[in-house]
């Protein structure tokens, strides 16, 4: 017998030693906990109908962006950024700006308005208040779209400073040009 030959009982001995048993699983059932919750009555707070009805439009005027909500009650004025008119536009040009639109509809007296103005410089903001105000005013009576409009109050001002140029000083402003 050549010695590479190795007996046929010899093999199965080896399968049979490197062969595993297989261990047997066993699963834990494992019940939960039961707790005692004790029961919490929680009180529902009453519904308050909210009587303070509002008209909310957006004016703008150049950079300036103004949130204008109109208060069917007068019972606060005009409020800008949680400030009184006159504290806000001390110059009295920039408040008659800002009302125009409820004087020129005669109702300055019938709402309050608070409003949320960004952007811009104290001028741009008035128009855009007035602006957004005139948007408010549409929503609450359709009927004065027609003198808001040939007033200019409902007219977008498009008018915007024009961005720069590359190579330039300003918009169009160039460097100045040297002989030598």
């Amino acid at each position: 017998m050549p010695s590479n030959v190795k007996p046929a009982k010899k093999l199965e001995q080896k399968k049979k030693a490197s062969v595993k048993p297989k261990k047997e699983t066993v699963r834990k059932i494992v019940k939960p906990k039961k707790e005692i919750v004790s029961e919490v009555v929680v009180e529902k707070p009453e519904v308050v109908e909210k009587t303070n009805r509002y008209f909310e439009a957006v004016g703008r005027r150049k950079t300036s962006i103004a949130r204008v909500r109109l208060y069917t009650n007068n019972d606060r004025g005009v409020i800008i950024n949680d400030k009184p008119l006159e504290q806000y536009f001390p110059a009295k040009e920039l408040q008659e700006i800002a009302t125009s639109a409820l004087k020129k509809m005669k109702c300055f007296e019938r709402f309050s308005t608070i409003i949320r103005v960004r952007g811009g410089g104290l001028h741009s903001q008035a128009e855009a208040i007035r602006h957004g105000t005139s948007r408010g005013l549409v929503l609450f009576n359709a009927e004065f779209r027609k003198r808001l409009k040939r007033a200019g109050y409902l007219t977008r001002d498009p008018r915007m400073r024009e961005r720069k140029k590359f190579g330039l000083k300003r918009a169009r402003r160039a460097p100045q040009w040297q002989k030598r």
